[in-house]
């Protein structure tokens, strides 16, 4: 419902301003642009989505091979000690922390669709074992909280969207996986945040050997090689960030197949098996991304968006504040409400901005670095019958606000 009247109210705010534009200055072309705003979206959500087909059967497929093969099995069980710290009211040989792995692993390699029924499975193991089944135990809500501030390995749609746009702009040499590395650190800070958030609400002591492992070790590897790449040129950085990226995700696109091949799994029948879902994928968020293009599209045709944007812009200006970040925090608002909203809005954001400006690029991490918290609650709640949310919630939407600021913090690092 929160979605709705967001919709809504942008339509409603667009119409109203551009009849007081025509009312009060005279404006008489500013329907006119609103009409072609509305049909210039439509035809901008529609080919983008078609154009994503491709690239989500490829990656689908990719998934699919990496499932059967046992690579994402055994990608779990390496960060299992990891988990085990941070759920101690879950047994040691309960079903549930298995399950608490695998959604986690398919969530960091963008398997989404396998994501779901897997967290829906851990959400229902967690519940047999809270002793109040109609409030959420500490457990599931530690397990809500790493959903939507988790660490994303790979913004797998993101940068095919980022693709996707650039062929149909005719950019050469362009490298889609450029915002790889500022997106997993962005990621990380939301899910550091995530785990302290969770643990101060719940008087939980996280501050164990595996954590302090996994967090220090991930932490000065970033930091090294922030520090490397900093030192460098801005369009050498890129250039080296674009291909440490490239090079990481068709090192994982290798070794599954690797994999595959041997443990004598046909690789070619899996991919076409995994890859006859990316069409359904990309056929599946039309509407959704239409509705929020056409939306925003009115917003900023109207001058609604320029208003506030350069608003605050001047207004952090007289600060001595950069406002260019400004024009993404729709994303990061949104982000909390819809995915595809969120998506939408950064769609419009690189064709307002450019797919490789500062704008674009800082929108694609924010894209890629926080999650729907008010769906992951609703439905993961709804499916176990949960009515007492506890701080969940808070929790998430807090973990969800340091994940943006982390966004954009890391944005100007590496981009400006």
């Amino acid at each position: 419902m929160a979605l709705n009247y967001v919709w809504y109210f942008l339509l409603l705010i667009s119409t109203v301003v551009a009849l007081l534009k025509w009312l009060i200055l005279g404006d008489s072309q500013i329907f006119s642009q609103l009409l072609t705003a509305m049909f210039d979206n439509t035809k901008t959500g529609f080919e983008i989505a078609l154009g994503l087909a491709g690239v989500m059967s490829l990656w689908l497929g990719i998934m699919k091979v990496g499932e059967v093969s046992g690579a994402i099995t055994k990608f779990s069980r390496l960060i299992s000690p990891f988990f085990r710290s941070l759920f101690p009211g879950v047994p040691k040989e309960h079903p549930a922390m298995g399950s608490v792995m695998m959604n986690y692993s398919a969530n960091m390699l963008g398997l989404d669709n396998a994501a779901t029924p897997l967290g829906l499975k851990a959400m229902d193991e967690l519940q047999e074992i809270n002793p109040q089944k109609d409030t959420a135990s500490n457990d599931q809500i530690m397990f809500l909280v790493l959903n939507t501030a988790g660490l994303t390995l790979i913004p797998t749609s993101v940068i095919a969207i980022r693709q996707t746009m650039a062929v149909d702009k005719g950019l050469t040499n362009f490298n889609p996986a450029d915002i790889f590395l500022p997106t997993l650190v962005a990621t990380f800070v939301g899910l550091i945040s995530g785990i302290l958030i969770v643990a101060a609400f719940q008087r939980q002591n996280i501050f164990k050997l595996p954590v302090l492992l996994f967090a220090g070790g991930f932490t000065a590897l970033i930091a090294l090689l922030c520090f490397w790449m900093k030192s460098l040129p801005a369009e050498q950085m890129a250039s080296y960030i674009g291909l440490l990226g490239s090079l990481i995700i068709f090192s994982i696109i290798m070794l599954f197949l690797t994999m595959g091949v041997l443990r004598k799994i046909n690789v070619y029948d899996t991919f076409i098996e995994g890859a006859k879902e990316g069409f359904g994928v990309a056929v599946k968020i039309i509407p959704y991304v239409i509705a929020m293009l056409v939306a925003i599209g009115l917003f900023r045709a109207s001058g609604c968006m320029d208003f506030l944007t350069n608003g605050l812009a001047s207004g952090l200006a007289l600060i001595g504040v950069n406002g260019d970040f400004v024009a993404v925090l729709p994303i990061g608002i949104m982000k909390s409400l819809s995915g595809s909203g969120a998506r939408a809005i950064m769609i419009e954001t690189m064709n307002t901005y450019g797919v490789d400006s500062f704008q674009g690029k800082l929108a694609c991490v924010v894209q890629g670095s926080t999650e729907t918290t008010f769906y992951v609650l609703a439905v993961y709640f709804g499916s176990v019958g949960i009515k007492k949310t506890r701080h969940a919630l808070a929790c998430g939407l807090l973990a969800d606000l340091a994940g943006l600021i982390g966004a954009i913090l890391v944005g100007y690092l590496f981009f400006k």
